[in-house]
């Protein structure tokens, strides 16, 4: 058995590992990513693609903007199509001057990788059998690569392995409590290189259902149709799908929707997931592992963003300065915006999707709600405030700064 010796064992090379490594790294604090797939799955992997900015301004301090500052798109404000009639939600003029950035995860996660290959840190991907043990007291990680045991010994172990990974399945029952609710239809979307059908983001409530125009850039779309979960992709042609998502737009949105064929096509559940607390003795879970959010409010990646900012602080203080402040409240910290987010991305979901459940009368109040939302500025600006995302707790970055 090969013993290694680390600050921090990081479990998982999506974008949060990734992102608390370089983190990690321009501080000067060791550590090792394990992986159990190979980094052309992790790379290839097609997620989310809207930034908040915040999330743009924490890779910045890692140093990994460079083409996202290039390629991202900056929206300023997004669109909520309705009984026909498209409203423009003005982010940018309701949050004084805030933005969104359309950057796909999947060069979220390329850039990271990148940087880190550029800086020679150490990752085993394609490791199997990952554990990890004693997390309480003296956390260690086991794992084989190419028939090689590995023993990791660190200081801390970050869980960023996603839903389903090790990390949060090895906290004892009685240790932890999740809030879950899964909602009864999917997201059949499909990326296709063909122009966006409009330049900001189209939020759909339609009788047919919801629907999604974004992109991912100036040449490629990534749009999305609310199926039901008794649905499998090979259900749904191309033809079948452009078909659908014309019935669900305005006549303008129609004549300058551009077809193709697929480069990609997939249905995903929708479900509402949160764990507490997120730190367990000397493990602490970060991203998919400890939360999830229906992608309606585009909250996903960025939620991981933040988690990764309290704890690439959190380490940062302690190994810098001695304390153990940043590491006590993580949890704490992490949760209060968790749940805020878990809240509006429940609230974008229910108020723009059908559901077989509902009555008219659930029907007609919803779109009561939509309707003032979009004639009143307060409700409007609720909206945009939580869209371009919350703000960090006073002075998160000031660590991460002053250890770049």
């Amino acid at each position: 058995m090969e013993i290694l010796n680390t600050q921090v064992a990081i479990i998982g090379s999506g974008p949060a590992g990734l992102l608390l490594g370089q983190l990690l790294h321009k501080a000067g604090i060791q550590h090792i990513i394990i992986e159990q797939r190979s980094s052309e799955y992790v790379a290839s992997r097609i997620r989310a693609g809207i930034l908040e900015q915040v999330s743009v301004d924490l890779l910045k301090e890692a140093g990994v903007d460079q083409h996202l500052r290039e390629y991202g798109l900056p929206h300023h404000g997004i669109e909520i199509l309705t009984n026909g009639e498209k409203h423009r939600i003005d982010l940018t003029g309701l949050t004084h001057g805030k933005q969104v950035t359309v950057y796909g995860q999947t060069e979220v996660t390329k850039d990271l990788m990148h940087a880190r290959e550029q800086a020679e840190l150490i990752s085993f991907y394609e490791a199997n059998d990952v554990k990890i043990h004693d997390f309480e007291q003296s956390p260690h990680v086991t794992f084989n690569k190419n028939g090689m045991n590995y023993k990791v010994n660190c200081d801390f172990i970050a869980g960023c392995d996603g839903y389903h990974g090790v990390c949060r399945a090895s906290v004892p029952q009685d240790k932890i409590n999740t809030f879950e609710k899964v909602y009864p239809f999917g997201w059949l979307g499909i990326l296709a290189d063909v122009p966006p059908v409009s330049d900001e983001l189209i939020y759909v409530q339609s009788e047919r259902g919801f629907a999604l125009c974004s992109m991912r850039s100036s040449t490629r779309s990534r749009y999305y149709l609310q199926v039901p979960l008794t649905d499998k992709v090979e259900d749904w042609s191309d033809e079948r799908f452009w078909e659908e998502l014309g019935k669900r737009l305005d006549e303008e949105s129609r004549k300058n929707l551009v077809t193709g064929a697929s480069i990609e096509k997939s249905i995903a559940p929708l479900r509402s997931f949160v764990t507490e607390p997120m730190r367990f003795g000397k493990l602490f879970l970060a991203g998919d592992a400890a939360h999830i959010v229906p992608p309606t409010g585009a909250k996903g990646l960025n939620l991981a963003a933040s988690d990764i900012a309290y704890l690439s602080s959190a380490f940062i203080e302690y190994y810098l300065e001695g304390s153990e402040q940043g590491i006590n409240e993580y949890s704490e910290k992490c949760l209060k915006r968790v749940w805020k987010a878990e809240r509006f991305s429940w609230w974008m979901t229910h108020l723009l999707h059908r559901f077989e459940t509902e009555s008219e009368f659930d029907l007609k109040i919803k779109q009561a709600e939509l309707a003032y939302i979009l004639s009143s500025e307060a409700g409007q600006t609720t909206l945009a405030e939580n869209y371009v995302g919350l703000p960090y707790e006073l002075g998160q970055f000031e660590n991460i700064k002053q250890a770049s």
